[in-house]
């Protein structure tokens, strides 16, 4: 799975609007939306919601966990814990990034909430380098990744697998044969 599919599911993830139009119920594939009249907050799919925005028909409520204070508070939980700590939203960074990118202007304290965010993803991301450097010069066979985005995931993915098939090989005797022992 490459970064763009990753979003591609993160885009699916429900936001609130309040649309500047009228329009009955839309029936789709995902579920029902709607009906959306102005100035009622309405909760759409990320998509849509972005799509709305250039069109200029909506504006963009912010989700809860992109608060500033509730960023610094997870900021700082992050950098005490040697684990990873459960996210305020499983495509946090996917979603940042697209709201951050489209609806700047629905954002309160858009700069802070970015960084914030990016300081967020870079301990995260610490954490997570110094997690497979040790489970690989440990040798290990299996890990445990609670927490973790899929975004996350999908960045050591490469690197990661690579790292297994290599060590494989050099716990694999050569020529492929098998050490077999008598009783």
């Amino acid at each position: 799975m490459d970064p763009a599919e990753v979003e591609f599911l993160a885009e699916k993830e429900m936001v609130h609007i309040v649309p500047n139009f009228s329009m009955d119920r839309m029936y789709l594939i995902g579920g029902d939306i709607g009906p959306f009249n102005p100035g009622l907050p309405v909760q759409i799919p990320l998509w849509m919601a972005i799509n709305l925005k250039q069109r200029q028909k909506c504006r963009i409520q912010p989700p809860d966990w992109m608060d500033v204070e509730k960023l610094q508070e997870k900021k700082e939980e992050e950098e005490g814990s040697q684990f990873f700590k459960p996210m305020l939203n499983k495509h946090y960074m996917e979603v940042a990034q697209l709201l951050l990118t489209h609806a700047t202007d629905d954002i309160p304290r858009a700069d802070e909430v970015r960084t914030l965010i990016k300081d967020i993803w870079d301990i995260r991301t610490a954490k997570l380098r110094t997690s497979v450097d040790k489970f690989v010069s440990e040798q290990e066979s299996h890990a445990q990744l609670d927490d973790l985005s899929l975004m996350e995931i999908n960045t050591m993915r490469q690197f990661l697998t690579q790292a297994l098939d290599h060590m494989h090989q050099i716990r694999t005797p050569q020529g492929g044969a098998t050490q077999h022992t008598q009783e």
